[in-house]
């Protein structure tokens, strides 16, 4: 039997044999790999996506017509150009939008604005805060104690996310008008001072179809629990399908108030995610967004992305 050395050793050389395996089984694989290097900026929207998709989902991209929940997010990028969409991919923009339809009463605060992460004076921010950039995704730095926080690491962290570019990784056209500034926010304290779960209200034109509950969130990782309008589980992820026979979603204290603020905010759009937090305070937005997972979201089962896709209407017939 292999010693300890010799099993390090060959980890890496494993590794490398399942990436070519990988790449042999799927050879789109290799295209992903070669978009995160800025390759194929110049290509054609439509190719690159079919390209992407296959690599990302393994399977063929339908668009005419799409037919899954990934395919019709695909066809959203490339057909529907409502000129509002920018605004609605800024995270400071996206408040007059917010206003106009629910009033100003649901804003996080916000703490500072800057377009360069050394611009930030830390020493005037509270002891607690919230990081993120007004076009980005999943990015978020949280701080909980700033006694204890790092702040060069959060310039750097900042920075590459300054440098992310979704108009061009996954297509989305409305973030090559969205400026890229660096936004503090104050921090949302959950219960017992942790962070409050975060819902995310999948919308169809003013219809809400399905919850995301994002809960027990740790550094980097979250439990993403899908449920139907009744709180019991949308069985379409590992996660969910391993969810209890009988399981109904904890029904938060503002349920009814986040899905009317849902259907108001998603009226008029085909399909958008909204997300909201609810907390001690009350409830408070999150963000609109355009094309959940860039519409490559594995994790769904071919079953479940299928039926999900039947809440999206493109009106195509």
């Amino acid at each position: 039997m292999p010693n300890d050395t010799q099993a390090e050793k060959s980890a890496p050389q494993h590794a490398l044999i399942r990436r070519i395996g990988a790449f042999l089984h799927n050879p789109c694989k290799i295209f992903v790999a070669l978009t995160h290097r800025g390759w194929f900026e110049k290509m054609d929207d439509e190719r690159y996506l079919r390209l992407l998709y296959r690599g990302v989902m393994g399977r063929k991209l339908h668009l005419n017509p799409p037919r899954t929940y990934n395919e019709k997010v695909q066809w959203l990028k490339l057909h529907d150009k409502n000129p509002i969409y920018p605004q609605l991919c800024d995270k400071i923009a996206v408040r007059e939008i917010v206003k106009e339809r629910i009033g100003e009463d649901y804003f996080t605060p916000i703490l500072g604005v800057w377009d360069d992460p050394d611009e930030i004076d830390f020493a005037a921010l509270p002891d607690r805060f919230v990081l993120k950039c007004t076009h980005d995704s999943g990015g978020v730095i949280l701080c909980p104690n700033k006694a204890e926080f790092d702040e060069e690491a959060a310039r750097e962290s900042l920075k590459n996310w300054l440098k992310r570019d979704y108009s061009i990784a996954g297509r989305e056209w409305p973030y090559r008008f969205v400026p890229r500034r660096v936004l503090a926010e104050a921090f949302l304290p959950g219960t017992d001072g942790a962070r409050p779960d975060d819902y995310k209200f999948y919308c169809f034109d003013g219809k809400v179809g399905i919850i995301l509950l994002c809960t027990n969130r740790r550094k980097a990782h979250a439990d993403y629990l899908l449920f139907d309008m009744d709180l019991n589980p949308y069985r379409i992820n590992d996660i969910t399908i391993a969810l209890p026979e009988g399981f109904v979603m904890p029904r938060p204290p503002h349920l009814d108030e986040m899905i009317e603020i849902a259907r108001r905010l998603s009226a008029g759009f085909k399909h958008v995610r909204v997300d909201l937090f609810d907390t001690p305070e009350g409830v408070r937005f999150g963000e609109i967004t355009l094309y959940d997972q860039s519409g490559l979201n594995d994790d769904f089962t071919y079953e479940g992305d299928l039926d999900m896709g039947k809440m999206i209407d493109l009106k195509l017939t």
